[in-house]
C-alpha cells in the first residue's frame, strides 16, 4: 500500500513529467514572429510617413520664406503709389500756364504729409533733436559752435533729420552742437582726427 501511495509523489517530482507541455509549440513561435514582423513593418511605415511630413513642411517653409523675401515691400509699395501720383500731378500743375507759387507749395505740402503718413504707418519716425542734448547713438555732429544761450553739448541746429525704423536707427541726424563761449570756460580740446569745421 505504501508503494502505491508513493508513486504519485515520485511522478510529480520527476522533472521529465510535463516537460513537453511547458515548451511553446512551433505554431505559437511562428505566430509570435509574424506579429513582431507586422509591428516592425507598421513602425517602419509610420517613420517613413513622419519623414515625408517633415520634408513637406520644410519645403513649404522655404517657399513661404522665399515669398516673404520677394514681396516683403509689396504693402509698403502700394502705400507709396498715391504719393507718386500726387508728385506727378504736382509736377503737371507746376508746368501749367496758370500755375502759382501758392498752388505749387500747397500741393507739395500735401504730398509731403501723405509721405510722412506712410512712413509712420510702417514704423519709420524722424529724429529731429533741435534743443536736445547731443546723443552720439542717434546724432552725428557735423560741427560745433560757441553759444552762450545753449548749454554745452546741445543740438543747436539740425542740418538733416535722422530716421529710425521700429526704434532702430537707420540714419543719424546731422547736427550742429554747442560748445562753451571762449569768454567762459576753456574750450575742449579738438576731437581726435583733426579740427571740426565750425558753421556759423
Amino acid at each position: 500500500m505504501s508503494e502505491h501511495e508513493s508513486t504519485p509523489e515520485s511522478a510529480a517530482d520527476d522533472p521529465r513529467s510535463g516537460a513537453k507541455d511547458s515548451e511553446p509549440s512551433l505554431e505559437t513561435l511562428q505566430a509570435e514572429l509574424d506579429e513582431a514582423l507586422r509591428k516592425a513593418e507598421e513602425e517602419h511605415d509610420a517613420l517613413l510617413r513622419a519623414r515625408a511630413d517633415i520634408e513637406n513642411m520644410r519645403r513649404r517653409h522655404e517657399q513661404e520664406l522665399e515669398k516673404a523675401r520677394k514681396y516683403a515691400l509689396e504693402r509698403f509699395a502700394q502705400e507709396l503709389l498715391p504719393v507718386v501720383d500726387s508728385l506727378e500731378m504736382g509736377v503737371a500743375a507746376a508746368q501749367a500756364e496758370n500755375a502759382t507759387l501758392d498752388k505749387v507749395r500747397e500741393g507739395t505740402e500735401l504730398t509731403l504729409k501723405m509721405l510722412q503718413g506712410v512712413l509712420e504707418k510702417f514704423g519709420i519716425e524722424a529724429v529731429h533733436p533741435h534743443g536736445e542734448p547731443f546723443n552720439p547713438e542717434l546724432h552725428q555732429a557735423m560741427s560745433t559752435q560757441e553759444s552762450a544761450e545753449h548749454a554745452p553739448n546741445t543740438v543747436m541746429n539740425v542740418m538733416q533729420k535722422g530716421y529710425t525704423l521700429n526704434e532702430r536707427l537707420i540714419r543719424p541726424a546731422m547736427v550742429v552742437v554747442s560748445k562753451p563761449a571762449s569768454g567762459g570756460k576753456a574750450e575742449a580740446a579738438p576731437e581726435k582726427g583733426g579740427k571740426i569745421d565750425e558753421q556759423a
